[in-house]
């Protein structure tokens, strides 16, 4: 137990968030086996939504009410608009909507829970491995009940990365590709998944060693981020600063790669 929120310790509630966060990943699961490309949305150039993303989106503001009446809200798709002074959820009902649309088994629901401007919980699942991460307050960060931790690779030639590509923001491209064909030749290999939620939560489990994007939304990273900070990670901007939601810049890694991966990336941006 960290502390109480409003009568309930944060182990519970994140436990209760899991326990909704697994229903709403059962339902996604449900609408990909029978899911039409035709009912796919553009919210803007390659920013895909459909009914599956609000539905699963009203689903968890519903049952997160309950377990937190006076919390507001934060989500992708805007189905509630409500921010509170002190608690706020941080929704991503379905991060990796592009992989759900054409069937690509690797997506997640992502819920973090912020108090006044710190993250005090987070959750990711996992539905096609069923595998679900969360954290909360300064506990040690879980995967289906057992701790996990960082990776211990201190050397950057050892180390697996994972990225992901712009798709719709460009103006930082030729800065990316830079970035990008310097460290594929100082690493064993850099993977593109295609959801930073995924990306987070295995870097918190020590799969890979480090993660780096630009551009992310705060529902993107908000729970991810703290699943790795708990599993002994860092998380700062490409420039090893703490606000990398309001700067669009995420470097989450291990405690030994992270400075290094900084004077790398922060020579292009």
């Amino acid at each position: 137990m960290w502390y109480n929120v409003n009568g309930m310790n944060l182990e519970n509630i994140c436990l209760g968030v899991c326990a909704v966060v697994e229903t709403v990943g059962h339902y996604i699961q449900t609408e990909s086996a029978r899911f039409n490309t035709n009912c796919v949305e553009y919210k803007g150039l390659n920013d895909l939504v459909s009914h599956v993303d609000r539905n699963a989106e009203i689903k968890l503001v519903e049952a997160l009410s309950s377990l937190l009446p006076n919390a507001g809200f934060i989500t992708e798709e805007k189905t509630v608009q409500r921010v509170e002074e002190r608690f706020n959820w941080i929704i991503d009902p379905l991060d990796g909507t592009t992989n759900f649309v054409h069937g690509v088994p690797a997506y997640a629901v992502s819920v973090a829970l912020q108090e006044y401007n710190q993250l005090v919980l987070g959750v990711v699942y996992e539905p096609n491995r069923d595998e679900l991460f969360y954290t909360w307050g300064d506990a040690h960060s879980y995967l289906n009940n057992r701790v996990i931790r960082v990776s211990d690779t201190q050397i950057l030639s050892k180390s697996l990365l994972a990225t992901g590509f712009p798709y719709y923001n460009f103006d930082e491209q030729d800065a990316y590709m830079a970035v990008l064909k310097s460290l594929m030749r100082q690493c064993h290999g850099i993977r593109r998944i295609g959801t930073a939620a995924v990306d987070l939560a295995y870097t918190a489990c020590g799969r890979f060693d480090a993660f780096y994007e630009y551009n992310l939304q705060v529902w993107d990273v908000a729970a991810g981020a703290l699943l790795v900070k708990n599993a002994g990670g860092n998380v700062c901007d490409f420039k090893g600063g703490a606000d990398f939601i309001n700067h669009k810049q995420i470097l989450a890694s291990n405690a030994y790669l992270g400075v290094s991966l900084s004077n790398i990336i922060s020579n292009y941006f």
